[in-house]
């Protein structure tokens, strides 16, 4: 079971854009995701006028490895930890520090 998901707010552990939040957008791969408005990087883009794309420096989003990332917990304000536990026959992600249910209404 993926415990980091398409949609979840996280929160990134290391690395420049370290405390800063974000959803994450996409997974790439099995270990990395794109999390919005983090790890941007500037790209430099030839012109390619058969494709219609105009040349210049643009803002990338790159992938970040989910072992730099934390599941943010809305109840604690804080990065958590992400465990999987049974509940009534199916497997539901939980947070380690209270076992909440991830995204359960309160």
């Amino acid at each position: 079971m993926e415990k980091i998901r398409k949609g979840d707010e996280v929160v990134v552990l290391t690395g420049r854009d370290k405390k800063r939040r974000g959803t994450v957008l996409s997974r790439v791969d099995a270990d990395h995701v794109l999390v919005e408005g983090i790890n941007v990087v500037k790209k430099h883009v030839r012109p390619n006028p058969m494709q219609g794309v105009a040349g210049g420096i643009i803002d990338k989003t790159m992938p970040i490895h989910i072992s730099n990332i934390a599941l943010f917990n809305p109840a604690t304000g804080k990065a958590d930890r992400v465990g999987v536990k049974e509940v009534d026959g199916r497997r539901v992600r939980i947070y380690r520090s209270s076992g909440d249910v991830v995204g359960a209404k309160a």
